[in-house]
């Protein structure tokens, strides 16, 4: 007879021999180079010569400012997460509501919307290339029809960041893709008592879907965060970091540090601090949204 402490260790075992390969997947590749890079980011090291401990060195490097592109390279995502951000939560939550009423050919406007967040970011970094370019670009030709003088776009070191922002708003499909989700999950009661009480479109926006669709906008604006905190590939590719670093994100910066400078030990510290900043703002937007995020049934978080 099969006791149940031993079917339950039987269980267990079974449990964590299918879960291996996942385990062992997170301890390699996540959780080691974690530690690998925190011993790194107190050491001096180049790949080419040992390993040298240098303690907290490399940190005060950055925040004492003998690096002055630290607080450039911040400052400048700074910058591109604020504008970014709230535009592309806005854009993508107003798209969303559009293709959440019953109109003509809802599915292919919806692909539509999706498909550029499936291009390849080198294709989508040559288009945007082709598109800001000064002399033969589209943004510039279209300007010069309504007789507006055409624009530097990313080579201008006032415009650079504004360009990428609203290079970014191409891409807003996954979000409104999930905002749609949650538009769809709202029960069509809560409309109908509207209506019965006179609201209008506003009452029930405002009143409903909005409130409703608190937690989802939870959801997306801390992925939004995350992600534009850690944008590389337009600088990269595009500009390089210029000009004059105006476009020089946190992750190129890292990026320089690591693999152009083979800085292993900066460049790790740049990670770390990367890590502590992402995690500070996500503990921020979380704890704030006890005053904002609804849970149906319960009210406020």
């Amino acid at each position: 007879m099969i006791t149940g402490r031993k079917l339950w260790n039987k269980e267990a075992r079974a449990g964590v021999l299918f879960a291996s390969p996942v385990i062992a997947g997170f301890l390699f590749f996540v959780l080691g180079p974690m530690i690998a890079s925190l011993l790194f980011s107190m050491s001096e090291y180049n790949v080419i010569t040992p390993l040298k401990f240098i303690g907290f060195a490399n940190y005060s490097n950055l925040f004492d400012g003998t690096d002055p592109l630290f607080y450039k390279s911040l400052g400048v995502t700074a910058y591109y997460v604020i504008l970014s951000v709230p535009l592309q939560i806005l854009l993508a939550f107003f798209v969303a509501l559009l293709l959440n009423h019953p109109i003509k050919a809802k599915a292919f406007f919806r692909t539509v919307f999706y498909m550029p967040t499936i291009v390849p970011a080198v294709a989508s970094s040559m288009i945007w290339l082709w598109l800001f370019d000064p002399d033969l670009g589209l943004l510039n030709q279209l300007l010069k029809v309504f007789g507006i003088p055409g624009l530097q776009w990313i080579y201008s070191e006032n415009l650079a960041v504004p360009s990428l922002v609203l290079m970014s708003l191409w891409t807003i499909g996954g979000t409104m893709v999930i905002f749609l989700a949650g538009l769809q999950g709202i029960p069509k009661h809560l409309y109908e008592s509207v209506e019965v009480d006179g609201g209008g479109r506003f009452h029930k926006l405002f009143f409903i879907t909005v409130p409703l669709m608190t937690p989802t906008i939870f959801f997306n604006l801390v992925m939004g965060f995350i992600g534009s905190f850690q944008v590389f590939g337009q600088a990269y590719i595009m500009t390089q970091g210029g000009p004059n670093n105006a476009t020089l994100f946190y992750s190129y910066y890292l990026y320089r540090e690591a693999f152009e400078f083979s800085s292993m030990g900066s460049a790790s510290a740049i990670a770390w601090v990367m890590f502590l900043i992402i995690l500070a703002l996500t503990m921020m937007v979380f704890k704030t949204s006890a005053i904002w995020v609804y849970s149906e049934g319960e009210g406020k978080r």
